[in-house]
C-alpha cells in the first residue's frame, strides 16, 4: 500500500499542498539535500521515492544501520561518473542518518557540495544533536508530522478496497466505523503500524471464518499499545514529569511516570530524576523529600522491573504532593554568581585554621570566637570575605518546614546584629 506518486501520499498537507515546498519542488523537477525528520510511519521512506521519481533522478538506498564509509564512497563515486557522463543526478537516500557517526557524516560532505549526490536522509531523531553541523548546513530539514486520525482511516479505508495482492479488497471483511477509529486512534499516528494491525486483524477474523471485523479482533492484533519514544520523546516527557511534580500535579505526575515505564524508560533514570527534583523543586520545603527519594531510588535497583514502577509511582506522588521551596537552590546560584565575579577573595584570619606556630604568628585564628560559647548560640564574628559583608545568598520561603527555617535564620540574623552592636565589656573598657 505504499504511495507511488505524490497525489497518493495522505496528510502533510504543510509539505505537499500548492504553494508549499516538496510540492514545488517536485513541479520543477529539482531537488535538493534534505534530513527528513518525523516520527515512525509518517513517511520518510516513501516521500524520498516518490520524490526521486517525480524528479526523474535515479534513487540508491542505504540504511545507516549496515552502510559504512566505503559503502558511501563508493556510491557517490558511482553517482559523480553517471553525472559526469550526461546521465541524471543521483538521490541517495539514507534511512536512519542518526545511526551514522561522525566520520561517516563527513565522508558525505563533499559529495553533497559538490553535487554530485542529492542527499535524503531519514531520521526519527531531532538533527540538531543527531546530525553533525557541517552536513546539516548543507542540507534542508523538513519535519513530517504523525498522521491524523482522520489521515489514518483513509488509509484503512484505501487499504481495505483495494484489490489484492497490493490491497485486502479481496478478503470478504467488512469493518464498521467504530473498529476503524479503534484503528486510527490506536496506531498512534503511524500508518505501518495501522496497516499492519489491520491486515492481522483481518487474518483473525477470517481465521474465524467470521465476515466483519470486531474490536476484539483489532485488541488481539494490536498486542500492546504502541507508544512512540525516541531520544527527543524521552526528554520531552521526563520533562513533562519534573515539571508536573513541580507544579503539584500528582495526577500529571503519575500519567507521565507511566508514560515512560510503558514505553521502556530505565527506570533508574528515572528514579536519578526523581532524586534532582526532591533537592531541586522540594528541597528544605519538606527535607524528608530527598531521603525518601535517595531510599526510592535504593529500591529500584534492588528491585528492577515491573515492581520498580510503584517504587516509583509512590515517590513521585509524594513529590508531587509535597510543599514546594527552590531557596537552597537559587543560594547556591547567587553564590556562584558572587564567585565568578569576585574570584579567590582570602579567607578570612578568624576562620583559619592555625595548626602550626608560624601560622599562629601570622594572624591565622585571629578574633575566632565560637558560637558555641556565645549567649545565644551566636557570635558577632563575620563570616564571609571583606568584600561580601553584607550580602545575603540565601532567602527562604515560607512553604512547609522552610518557613521554620526562615524564621531560625531571620533570628540567628538578628541575633548576630544585636551582639555586634552591643559592647562587651572590655570592648567598653577599651
Amino acid at each position: 500500500m505504499r504511495p507511488a506518486t505524490i497525489d497518493e501520499i495522505v496528510g502533510q498537507e504543510h509539505l505537499l499542498g500548492p504553494g508549499h515546498l516538496l510540492r514545488g519542488l517536485v513541479e520543477n523537477r529539482r531537488l535538493t539535500s534534505m534530513i527528513l525528520w518525523g516520527p515512525a510511519g509518517s513517511g520518510k521512506t516513501t516521500m524520498a521515492r516518490v520524490l526521486s521519481a517525480a524528479a526523474e533522478q535515479t534513487l540508491v538506498e542505504l540504511s545507516a544501520t549496515s552502510a559504512g564509509v566505503r559503502q558511501v564512497r563508493d556510491t557517490a563515486e558511482a553517482a559523480a561518473r553517471l553525472q559526469k557522463g550526461g546521465g541524471r543526478q543521483t538521490v541517495l537516500f539514507i534511512d536512519e542518518i542518526h545511526r551514522f557517526n561522525k566520520a561517516q557524516q563527513d565522508a558525505l560532505l563533499p559529495w553533497v557540495e559538490n553535487g554530485a549526490v542529492c542527499l535524503i536522509g531519514a531520521t526519527t531523531e531531532n538533527p540538531s544533536f543527531q546530525v553533525v553541523a557541517p552536513l546539516l548546513s548543507r542540507c534542508r530539514v523538513v519535519r513530517l508530522k504523525s498522521h491524523s486520525a482522520g489521515d489514518l482511516k483513509v488509509v484503512l479505508r484505501r487499504a481495505l478496497t483495494t484489490p489484492a495482492p497490493r490491497g485486502l479488497g479481496g478478503a470478504g471483511v467488512e469493518i464498521g466505523e467504530p473498529v476503524l477509529d479503534l484503528l486510527a486512534t490506536a496506531a498512534d499516528g503511524d500508518a505501518r503500524a495501522a496497516l499492519g494491525t489491520l491486515e492481522l486483524a483481518v487474518q483473525v477474523a477470517t481465521s474465524a471464518q467470521r465476515s466483519v471485523l470486531t474490536a476484539e479482533d483489532v485488541v488481539e492484533a494490536q498486542q500492546r499499545p504502541f507508544l512512540r519514544h525516541g531520544a527527543e520523546e524521552h526528554f520531552n516527557e521526563i520533562s513533562a514529569l519534573q515539571k508536573s511534580i513541580r507544579n503539584s500535579d500528582p495526577d500529571a505526575t503519575v500519567y507521565w511516570l507511566a508514560r515512560l515505564l510503558e514505553a521502556g524508560d530505565d527506570p533508574l533514570y528515572v528514579a536519578r530524576r526523581l532524586l534532582v527534583t526532591a533537592s531541586e523543586d522540594v528541597g528544605l520545603a519538606d527535607p524528608m523529600a530527598l531521603t525518601l527519594a535517595t531510599a526510592g531510588m535504593q529500591a529500584v535497583n534492588a528491585l528492577g522491573m515491573p515492581e520498580a514502577r510503584l517504587v516509583l509511582a509512590e515517590v513521585a506522588v509524594y513529590l508531587a504532593a509535597a510543599p514546594k521551596g527552590n531557596s537552597a537552590y537559587r543560594a547556591y546560584s547567587s553564590a556562584r554568581e558572587a564567585v565568578r565575579e569576585t574570584g579567590s577573595l582570602p579567607v578570612p584570619m578568624q576562620l583559619r585554621n592555625a595548626v602550626t606556630p608560624q601560622m599562629r604568628a601570622q594572624g591565622y585564628g585571629k578574633g575566632y570566637e565560637s558560637a558555641h560559647d556565645a549567649a545565644g548560640g551566636v557570635a558577632p564574628m563575620e563570616c564571609l570575605p571583606d568584600a561580601l559583608v553584607g550580602r545575603r545568598f540565601f532567602d527562604p520561603g515560607r512553604r512547609g518546614h522552610e518557613a521554620e527555617l526562615a524564621d531560625r535564620v531571620a533570628d540567628a540574623r538578628e541575633r548576630r546584629a544585636q551582639v555586634s552592636r552591643d559592647p562587651g565589656p572590655n570592648d567598653a573598657a577599651e
